[in-house]
């Protein structure tokens, strides 16, 4: 599935890897339900990020399409470590994609 990456093409589950490599390397505190743990009785309807203390939780729900699941973890770069962002290499269409979710935008 293309996503729409500054024009680049570049592939969802592309994308969501290197999101997943990059917030990792920026200390973010991932999730990836399973199936099983998403459809428990009050389980997670839709992926999220949030703080909790100094930790940034982002959790991936198993029922969001993989688009969802990198717009989650690219807000939640942009928004809670972007001076981490600034300093490090992208490749062009991941860089471009995470843009697009700064918070001053």
């Amino acid at each position: 599935m293309p996503v729409d990456s500054g024009g680049s093409g570049m592939d969802a589950r592309d994308l969501l890897e290197g999101l997943l490599e990059l917030a990792g390397a920026a200390e973010l505190e991932v999730r990836v339900l399973t199936k099983q743990a998403g459809a428990a009785d009050n389980g997670l309807q839709e992926s999220a990020a949030c703080r909790v203390g100094a930790r940034i939780w982002v959790v991936l729900s198993p029922d969001d399409p993989t688009e969802h699941q990198a717009e989650v973890l690219a807000s939640a770069l942009a928004r809670y470590r972007a001076e981490f962002l600034e300093d490090r290499f992208l490749a062009p269409a991941l860089r471009e994609f995470v843009d697009r979710f700064e918070p001053s935008r």
